[in-house]
Parts: C-alpha cells; sequence; structure tokens
C-alpha cells in the first residue's frame, strides 16, 4: 500500500505543470534569434575569409558558428509552438528541432574546448605550431561531429514516444520514455563526463596556463599583445561554458532521476523541473555569446568585419548620393521646363 502511495505521489509530482515555461521559453527565444542569425552569419561570412590561418583556431570558430547557426534556424518553429501550444507540422521536423538543439549544445562545448586548446598549445610550443596543418583541424571537427552527433541520438529518440499518443505537442511537452535505471547512470555519466568535466577542466587549465606563461616570460611587446589575445580568448571560452553550461549539467542528473521517478519529494521535484527551465534558457544564450569569442579577441575578424562594415557604408553613401544627384537633375529639368513654358507663353 505505502508502496503504490509512493508511486502515486512520484507520477503526480513529475506531471506537474510549469505554466512560465511556455512564455519564458518563447521570449528567450525570439531575443536570441535576431542576434543570433546576424551575428553568426556574419561570423560565418568573415571567418571563411581566414580560413589560412592555421594559427588561430579558425576552422573550430567556423564550425562553432555553423553549430550555432543550425539551432538558431530552428528557432522560429519553437517560437511558434511555444506561442501557439499547438505543432501542425511533421513529427519527423520537431524530433529534428528538439535535436539540433542538443547538437548545437555539445558541438560549442567540444569546440571551445579546441579553441582553447589549441591557443594553449600554441602558446607553449611556438615551434611545434609552424608544423600544424590545416587538415587536423578539419580531421578532428570530422570525427566531433560523427561523435557528438551520434551521441545526441538517444535523447530525441526518447522523447519520440510522446509523438505517437499526441501529434500536436512537441519540444518541453513530450514526455520521456521511460528506460532502465542502467541505462539512465549510462546517459548521465557520459553526458557530465564527455560533455561537461572533461571540457571544463580542460577549459580552466588553458586559461590558467596561458595566464602564468604571460606572467613568467618577458616577450617583445608585439608577441605579447598577440600572448594576450590569445589569454582572452581562451577566458572568453570559460566564461560562456560556464555561464551557458554549468547550469544544465549540474541539474541534469537530477532532471533524469525525477523522470526515472527516483525522487518522491514534491519540493524537490519542482525546484528540479523549475530549474531544468532555467538552466535550458542559459545554455540556448551560447549562440549569442560564441561569436565574442572570436570577434572580439580575434584582430583578423575584427578587420574583416571593419572591412565589410565600411563598404556597406561605402555603397550606402554612393546610393544616397546617387539619389541626390538624380532628384538635383529631377529639379533642373523641373525649373527649365517652367521656363520653356513662361518663354512660350510670353512670344
Amino acid at each position: 500500500m505505502g508502496s503504490n502511495s509512493a508511486n502515486s505521489t512520484r507520477a503526480k509530482c513529475t506531471d506537474l505543470q510549469m505554466p512560465f515555461q511556455y512564455s519564458l521559453y518563447a521570449t528567450t527565444y525570439i531575443l536570441i534569434f535576431i542576434p543570433g542569425l546576424l551575428a553568426n552569419s556574419a561570423a560565418l561570412c568573415v571567418l571563411c575569409r581566414f580560413i589560412s590561418k592555421k594559427k588561430k583556431a579558425i576552422i573550430f570558430m567556423i564550425n562553432l558558428s555553423v553549430a550555432d547557426l543550425a539551432h538558431v534556424l530552428s528557432l522560429p518553429l519553437r517560437i511558434y509552438y511555444y506561442i501557439s501550444h499547438h505543432w501542425p507540422f511533421q513529427r519527423a521536423l520537431c524530433l529534428l528541432c528538439f535535436y539540433l538543439k542538443y547538437l548545437n549544445m555539445y558541438a560549442s562545448i567540444c569546440f571551445l574546448t579546441c579553441i582553447s586548446l589549441q591557443r594553449c598549445f600554441f602558446l607553449l610550443k611556438p615551434f611545434r605550431a609552424r608544423d600544424w596543418k590545416r587538415r587536423y583541424d578539419v580531421g578532428i571537427s570530422a570525427a566531433i561531429w560523427v561523435i557528438v552527433g551520434a551521441a545526441c541520438l538517444p535523447l530525441p529518440i526518447l522523447r519520440s514516444a510522446g509523438l505517437a499518443n499526441n501529434t500536436e505537442s512537441c519540444f518541453a511537452d513530450l514526455g520521456l520514455q521511460h528506460i532502465s535505471m542502467a541505462s539512465s547512470i549510462g546517459m548521465i555519466t557520459v553526458a557530465e563526463l564527455g560533455g561537461f568535466l572533461l571540457p571544463v577542466v580542460t577549459i580552466i587549465y588553458c586559461t590558467w596556463r596561458t595566464r602564468k606563461i604571460l606572467q613568467e616570460f618577458q616577450v617583445p611587446l608585439q608577441n605579447t599583445k598577440e600572448r594576450k589575445k590569445a589569454l582572452w580568448m581562451v577566458l572568453m571560452c570559460a566564461v560562456v561554458f560556464i555561464v551557458c553550461f554549468t547550469p544544465y549539467h549540474l541539474n541534469f542528473p537530477f532532471f533524469m532521476m525525477v523522470k526515472q521517478q527516483v525522487f518522491s519529494n514534491c519540493s524537490f521535484i519542482k525546484s528540479t523541473l523549475w530549474f531544468h527551465i532555467i538552466s535550458l534558457c542559459l545554455a540556448n544564450l551560447n549562440c549569442c555569446l560564441d561569436p565574442v569569442v572570436y570577434y572580439f579577441m580575434t584582430s583578423e575578424f575584427r578587420d574583416g568585419f571593419l572591412e565589410r562594415s565600411s563598404l556597406i557604408l561605402q555603397s550606402c553613401v554612393r546610393c544616397k548620393d546617387s539619389a541626390l544627384e538624380i532628384h538635383h537633375k529631377k529639379e533642373d529639368l523641373q525649373t527649365i521646363s517652367l521656363e520653356f513654358l513662361d518663354d512660350s507663353k510670353t512670344m
């Protein structure tokens, strides 16, 4: 009897509704969509111009922009759903958008880690950096996409059971398929170790090591500036990682256990589900924060962006000058026409 009561309490608490999540998700995605789309599109365009700069982690930055852009392009569908509470599209599209969210998260984590590690390594081993080949970065990036893509597949699969019963629901309203405790522990272990602990330790070490190099060695002014840029880039990777991904991964094991109905305390369950919503919103901010890594810390990117901006401004000025010139010519023609009419009347 007591066991049945506990199971019923867990089920009831797990199904607690969080009405604020719809407005919070919709607002977050609306605020992220335009800046994320513009920033990552511009970043991708400018970074591709410097693809030959093998010492600047350009390949990893390009892949980071692609990961962010893929998720950003799915945001309008998410915004529509959280405003209308209705999914009129195909089931596969719902699962694809769900998949892209987690693919973006873990691909971003991997590429931020690679950027930090490479910049730190090139500072520690400057002579090895000269022999570094661009194809190495391409190969590492391809391996990351394959591994992360395969590792994220179980997430939409576990949610697909909810679509079988209600095809008008998607995203947060999809239930989580019940799996064995061993499978849950395996997912939590892989996500926490491979997707959080190992990357965060690597990024923190790279930040500390890069800072230590700057303090210990006296180098020419030009090299000091380059090393400071590397430090700031690694530091920004750490900031993006801590702000966006740490809250989610701190809460993820408890969220999985709540969904598997391990806990029976309603207050704890409600707090876990509430924090899960907040942490997902923070995780989505990486689409806007990632461009900071290469915009403010990479001189080539800044120069390219300013160059493109100046070209756009020059084009606008030329268009404006042409418009004014046409306007003046029209006025001159009107004046000549009036003078001609006056002369005709006089005659």
